[in-house]
């Protein structure tokens, strides 16, 4: 069993929060954030910590108490540093261009460009033509934005051609012999 949730949580000087009955908002220099918690969870902020206590009554208030001081982090975390995802395109002719207006342009081989726009909080960079870098404060919207990317060419195990994670490694087969 998981003990994350004893963990207090401390928050840096720059970060500001505001606790309303379940609903938590985290304000640093790179945004806001603000998350409903779960009933079974009670929350105190006391000496700059954040302290997740379960309720009695709930099955699950441990679980939900551990999941909760974990989403609370990851958004002190972002609105304080920022989470940054990296692809990579390799193949021929795979490249990747963006628009002032926060829309992609791939071209990834199929006969059509593929377009996809981005939502609000989400800046891409675009240092090289096979190269994309997602930066948000939300974890969970910038790792989605990457995956939703990345299922547009999932690497193909022959040659490696495909959209890559910067740090993934792709394992390639032999090719069929006589």
């Amino acid at each position: 069993m998981s003990r994350i949730a004893k963990r207090p949580i401390v928050v840096p000087s720059d970060i500001n929060v505001q606790l309303n009955s379940q609903t938590i908002s985290i304000q640093g220099k790179y945004g806001q954030l603000s998350r409903t918690i779960h009933n079974s969870v009670s929350i105190k902020y006391l000496e700059d910590k954040i302290i997740f206590l379960p309720r009695s009554g709930f099955s699950d208030s441990w679980a939900q108490a551990g999941t909760s001081r974990a989403l609370v982090n990851s958004m002190i975390i972002g609105v304080s540093k920022r989470f940054v995802k990296k692809l990579q395109l390799s193949g021929v002719g795979y490249r990747v261009s963006m628009t002032k207006d926060n829309i992609i342009n791939m071209s990834l081989g199929y006969s059509h460009p593929v377009i996809y726009a981005l939502p609000k909080g989400i800046s891409i960079e675009n240092p090289s033509p096979t190269e994309i870098i997602i930066q948000g404060i939300d974890k969970q919207l910038v790792g989605q934005i990457a995956a939703n990317l990345r299922s547009y060419r999932v690497p193909e195990p022959y040659k490696g051609k495909g959209i890559r994670y910067s740090d993934e490694i792709v394992r390639i087969k032999e090719a069929k012999k006589k």
